[in-house]
């Protein structure tokens, strides 16, 4: 069997942490723990949810990528990546769009990419606020360039990307059962 990284991707408040989560409780894909240097939000646990860091612990790790998001750091490490192999041939990491890119080019065949959007942007401001990022956070990240850049699907995923339009949860589910079908027969092949 062919190892995978399945990289979720889309714009803020699309659903990638609810996928990574379906993935993992339907189809036991584990996600590849990623850093960041913002705020836990209520509930969010370090080395569950993200490895929090400090900028100096951050700098500290070796990054396939980073990027600087609505102005705190996101990054995935090597480490993380090969850890995860370790344990399952298909595993997971939710990424912006820049992020997918630099995977898909460092990747290539490894890589499966889910794309995630919906049809009412308006939708993704009351998600934010719904999962308890402050109002101020919300608007910063609305505003951000990455924002903008991650509502379209870029031209270097189209050819490797799967689209998953999330605006009803049980359609998206079934868009990505037939998703990890044909992944799971095109790597038993491999």
């Amino acid at each position: 069997m062919q190892r995978k990284l399945i990289v979720i991707t889309g714009a803020t408040g699309t659903g990638k942490t609810t996928v990574s989560s379906y993935l993992k409780k339907h189809y036991g894909v584990d996600r590849v723990m990623t850093h960041t240097t913002r705020p836990r939000r209520p509930g969010e646990v370090d080395g569950v949810d993200y490895f929090f860091e400090t900028p100096e612990s951050f700098a500290a790790n070796h990054y396939i990528e980073h990027v600087t998001y609505a102005g705190y750091e996101y990054g995935s490490s090597y480490e993380s990546l090969n850890r995860a192999w370790a344990h399952a041939d298909f595993v997971s990491i939710v990424l912006d769009t820049k992020g997918a890119l630099t995977y898909a080019r460092q990747l290539g065949d490894q890589l499966a990419v889910l794309y995630l959007t919906i049809e009412d942007p308006s939708i993704l401001r009351r998600r934010l606020l719904s999962r308890g990022d402050p109002e101020e956070m919300v608007a910063k990240r609305l505003a951000s360039p990455e924002y903008k850049r991650d509502l379209q699907l870029p031209a270097g995923l189209t050819d490797v990307a799967t689209v998953i339009k999330n605006d009803d949860w049980p359609q998206a589910c079934r868009q990505i059962d037939a998703f990890m079908q044909q992944l799971t027969q095109t790597a038993a092949k491999a």
